[in-house]
């Protein structure tokens, strides 16, 4: 099924939170589709976390409206925590506890009779991979195991819709890789999935949808590829193999940017095949040979620069 033909797990229409004088989501409008990832961006106080607390039912909004899976946040709170799972930028796990004791005090938290909680501990601790710790205090854990314990008593309650923000921060880029495995076999069985993050290669890599939020508001919302191709920020990158070709290919290209120690020329182009055949017309022109050339893209830095500003103080 495609995106565009799934119903929206997570509906917000003009969604308002103020503090005092402070306003803090300003009429926020977002859907998420059933079974996808959907990360929301943004720099410190856009309303992230926010969003997160609203939707968790951990805040009341001042007006507007959301559902998640049908229910209404205001209305049906407890028909909500029923189907959602969260995972905050704080671990929640009891590290004096073991691996086990931890998930079956969500077992208990979620009322599961104690065979079928016993069961679904032992099968999350396989499932990521720390069933050998299982029996060990968690607080002599390593962080990346800690944080995928802390997924796993999401999991307990078996949610529909999980809400992780901000879930890789202070972790290993091999804790982050593995926990990003985890999500995709989350999605994978049909969850949906609400990331939050700072971690710009994190959205790219596992969203679906990526929601720019500045502001208050959502000033930009596709895939990945279609953000990238909104902004600024593509270069062809040419490759010089002596310091001479290098002052020569800079002659040619006043307006790029050199890199002295690299024997690399950096040329802006923004527009696609047109600017490359007129780099290459130029190189052929001025007689400029260089060893390779390489086309660059924009990424999501550039796309998170280009839309949000930098002076915000909470979130």
């Amino acid at each position: 099924m495609s995106m565009t033909t799934r119903s929206a797990a997570v509906e917000i229409a003009d969604l308002r939170v103020s503090y005092g004088d402070h306003v803090v989501l300003d009429g926020l409008d977002l859907s998420i589709a059933e079974g996808t990832v959907l990360a929301m961006l943004g720099p410190n106080g856009a309303g992230k976390t926010t969003t997160v607390n609203v939707l968790s039912t951990l805040l009341r909004a001042d007006s507007g409206k959301a559902t998640v899976c049908g229910h209404d946040i205001a209305a049906h709170p407890a028909a909500v925590r029923s189907v959602i799972g969260v995972t905050g930028q704080f671990s929640a796990v009891d590290g004096l506890l073991t691996g086990t004791e931890n998930l079956l005090l969500m077992g208990d938290l979620h009322h599961l009779p104690g065979a079928e909680s016993r069961s679904r501990a032992a099968a999350l601790l396989e499932r990521f991979d720390v069933a050998d710790a299982a029996g060990e205090r968690v607080a002599n854990w390593s962080g990346g195991m800690q944080r995928k314990l802390d997924l796993a008593m999401t999991l307990m309650g078996e949610p529909r819709v999980i809400f992780l923000d901000e879930p890789t921060t202070g972790l290993d880029p091999r804790s982050r890789r593995g926990l990003w495995d985890l999500v995709r076999g989350l999605v994978a069985d049909g969850v949906t999935i609400l990331l939050t993050t700072q971690y710009l290669d994190e959205a790219d890599r596992l969203a679906d949808t990526i929601a720019v939020l500045d502001g208050g508001r959502i000033v930009a919302q596709g895939t990945p590829a279609e953000l990238k191709r909104q902004v600024p920020g593509g270069a062809i990158l040419l490759h010089l193999d002596t310091a001479a070709g290098l002052d020569r290919a800079a002659h040619a290209f006043p307006e790029a940017t050199r890199h002295e120690e690299s024997l690399m020329l950096s040329v802006p182009a923004a527009d696609g095949i047109p600017g490359l055949r007129s780099v290459l017309d130029r190189l052929e022109r001025d007689r400029v040979e260089a060893t390779h050339i390489e086309v660059t893209a924009p990424d999501l830095d550039d796309v998170f620069l280009a839309l949000t500003s930098d002076t915000r103080k909470a979130s």
